[in-house]
């Protein structure tokens, strides 16, 4: 039965997608079945994966108010044991629609729970925000990873996400545990990114992974032609380290 993690940070820009896509390539590269569900309706994973998304006939959304099978929203991704739910703008809609749906923190898990026996690792990439599709992430998910830019206003707001994982653990998951905290955009150079390391150390001690991920150019590119970064450039800085979190990830 598959382990799913959430991706999650409410802040933007923190490296959350780069991560998801980039975590479950490596993970299908070391033979791992893998199913990435974009569950943002930016739906940057999905571009990212080299998905036209106005070209979509069925998405996340489709599946999550039963307009579509789980068959028919999963497609094959770029490796032979990597699938992946795309999304697209559409699925703005949920959150409208199901206000006062009963049972509405539930679509995503209840959808997953048809394919859970088929993959190893289910990631859900979340939107920048904790909304009811987040809420519906953490709900579906056995533990979350928090991806933490290493830049001044890091840890601000980490409390409020803390926090709401608390809540969905009182109230819908009981099981739902902390994955782990991985620095993102990281610069050994600079003082900074070593003083977001410590504090984070300081806070969260072995929930922090020994991997980091630096800043690197190609982790930049790669989306633009719709590759993980570990098909664009094997060899670059960015795809050694995310298949080093792999390993240190599979461990943990």
């Amino acid at each position: 039965m598959a382990q799913i993690i959430s991706i999650a940070n409410q802040k933007g820009g923190v490296g959350k997608t780069t991560t998801s896509i980039n975590l479950s390539a490596a993970l299908a590269k070391m033979g791992k079945r893998v199913l990435l569900v974009d569950c943002d309706s930016q739906a940057n994973a999905t571009t990212g994966m080299g998905i036209d998304k106005p070209g979509l006939e069925f998405s996340l959304y489709h599946g999550l108010i039963d307009e579509a099978g789980i068959d028919d929203i999963i497609m094959p991704g770029i490796l032979p044991k990597l699938k992946i739910i795309p999304a697209n703008i559409d699925l703005i809609g949920f959150e409208i629609e199901m206000v006062s749906a009963k049972g509405r923190e539930n679509k995503l898990k209840e959808l997953l729970l048809q394919v859970k026996d088929d993959f190893d690792y289910i990631i859900i990439d979340c939107p920048p925000a904790l909304s009811l599709l987040t809420v519906n992430a953490f709900t579906a998910s056995s533990s979350v990873l928090i991806p933490l830019q290493s830049e001044f206003y890091a840890l601000e707001g980490l409390g409020q996400l803390l926090d709401t994982i608390k809540r969905v653990k009182a109230s819908f998951n009981p099981g739902l545990k902390i994955k782990g905290i991985l620095l993102t955009m990281y610069d050994k150079r600079t003082n900074l990114a070593q003083n977001v390391f410590e504090d984070a150390k300081k806070y969260f001690n072995d929930m922090v992974f020994k991997t980091k991920i630096p800043r690197n150019v190609k982790l930049g590119e790669a989306p633009s032609y719709g590759l993980p970064v570990i098909l664009y450039d094997k060899h670059s800085k960015g795809s050694k380290s995310y298949i080093a979190f792999a390993r240190e990830f599979l461990k943990r």
